[in-house]
């Protein structure tokens, strides 16, 4: 436990230090966001490179306080690969066939690595409980990771929403790999959830710093290598479930950008104003409101992963059950209410 608080404690300083400094790199190499579009919301230039700062902090508390190990060593390798990427996206710009490759090549090591989705866990099978992926393992792992990074990329909208949504997140995981007796995993997540925490500060609304690709593209990558060891190879009798719904709020809001442009006829890749924080700013809510509201469905989410992680099959379909009827709910609300006020307008 010691070494929990201290990885968290850490990563938020060294976090929240680091940031006025990467400020002022941002500044003095031009790396600014320049409103170009109605997609933004913010109406004047703001620096990006904050990933830097919350990687510095992880970064620095994980190498003190996890020992060297093959699969550490690839996660740490592709971190850095990942960071380089999101440096150059937020300075030069990157074509994005040539991130989704760096994005599958860091996927590929961590694979080599040993990080794999080697099996779930199925409820159904009395004998070993346990579905074998076999080949399938790679283009499992490499699907899942190279997903959840574009996930939180693609939420990375308002002040403070990508880091916080990111920080509770790491937060519901590390209690299920604490659960779980995964004290690396715990270590890792906390640390994590500690630098995007400390980052909040100069991100929440009014924001004096983007995170950036830099951020949001290592962040996503975080979550879906360590959630790897952390949930899915968890014991749980739903465990596939777990980490879907601990990192909820980009996976959902993603999977309806995909179906909303799919049913238009556009590229899925193409940026709309259709994403959920946009749909709510468009009700009324300000900034602050919207992030907070997007913060409490996150906990919410995380809250039914961490129970289900510890439920019995009955349970957990319970609970699974309500959160789902919820979130359509909620999506079927929020769109009649779009359009009742395009309609108005």
């Amino acid at each position: 436990m010691p070494k929990i608080i201290i990885a968290f404690l850490g990563a938020m300083l060294f976090s929240y230090v680091l940031t006025p400094y990467v400020i002022k790199l941002a500044h003095r190499i031009g790396a600014i966001d320049v409103p170009k579009d109605d997609r933004r919301v913010h109406s004047k230039p703001i620096p990006r490179l904050g990933g830097i700062a919350i990687f510095g902090g992880f970064f620095i508390v994980s190498t003190l306080l996890i020992p060297p190990s093959r699969e550490m060593m690839g996660f740490l390798l592709a971190s850095v690969i990942m960071i380089i990427m999101g440096i150059l996206d937020d300075t030069r710009g990157l074509g994005a066939k040539t991130k989704l490759l760096i994005q599958i090549t860091c996927a590929l090591i961590v694979f080599v690595f040993g990080v794999r989705i080697e099996f779930l866990t199925n409820p159904f099978d009395k004998e070993t409980g346990m579905l074998y992926l076999g080949i399938l393992a790679l283009p499992l792992t490499v699907f899942w990771i190279v997903g959840i990074t574009n996930t939180v990329n693609l939420i990375d909208g308002l002040d403070g929403l990508a880091a916080g949504i990111s920080a509770i997140s790491a937060i519901t995981l590390s209690f299920i790999a604490y659960m779980s007796n995964d004290i690396t995993s715990t270590i890792l997540l906390v640390a994590l959830a500690g630098g995007a925490i400390g980052f909040l500060p100069f991100n929440f609304n009014p924001a004096k710093i983007f995170m950036g690709d830099t951020g949001s593209l290592f962040l996503g990558f975080a979550l879906s290598v360590i959630s790897i060891e952390a949930a899915i190879k968890s014991a749980a009798t739903l465990a596939v479930v777990v980490p879907i719904l601990a990192l909820g709020i980009p996976i959902f809001d993603t999977t309806f950008a995909i179906i909303r442009r799919a049913n238009a006829g556009r590229p899925i890749m193409e940026a709309d104003k259709g994403h959920l924080h946009h749909r709510l700013l468009s009700r009324g809510l300000s900034q602050k409101q919207t992030v907070i509201a997007l913060y409490l469905m996150s906990c919410i989410l995380g809250a039914s992963a961490i129970f289900i992680a510890e439920a019995s099959m009955k349970s957990a379909m319970v609970v699974l059950t309500l959160d789902l009827l919820l979130i359509i709910y909620g999506v079927f609300r929020l769109k009649i209410l779009t359009h009742i006020q395009e309609e108005v307008k």
